[in-house]
C-alpha cells in the first residue's frame, strides 16, 4: 500500500489547490491522497514519507506537477 498525503495549510487558502491534486492523482494514477491541514505557508506532497513536491518561494506545484512527481517516485 502507498502512504501518500497532502499536506497544506488551511489559512493561506491552499485546500483547494490539495483538493484539485488529490482528484488528479485518483484519476490518473488510480491512487487516493490524504489531506492533511496545515498553517505556516506549508504545501508539501509526501509518498511513503519523502517530500517529492512541495511549495517553494517562487514556485507552487500545480496539480500536473504534482502527478508527474508521484508517476515519478513510483518508477
Amino acid at each position: 500500500m502507498t502512504d501518500l498525503s497532502i499536506t497544506y495549510c488551511r489559512p493561506c487558502g491552499y485546500e483547494a489547490r490539495a483538493r484539485a491534486a488529490a482528484t488528479l492523482l485518483r484519476d490518473r494514477l488510480g491512487l487516493d491522497a490524504e489531506l492533511l491541514p496545515g498553517k505556516g505557508g506549508v504545501f508539501e506532497v509526501r509518498l511513503d514519507g519523502k517530500v517529492i513536491a512541495r511549495r517553494v518561494k517562487g514556485h507552487f506545484p500545480d496539480a500536473a506537477d504534482i502527478v508527474t512527481a508521484v508517476a515519478t517516485a513510483q518508477a
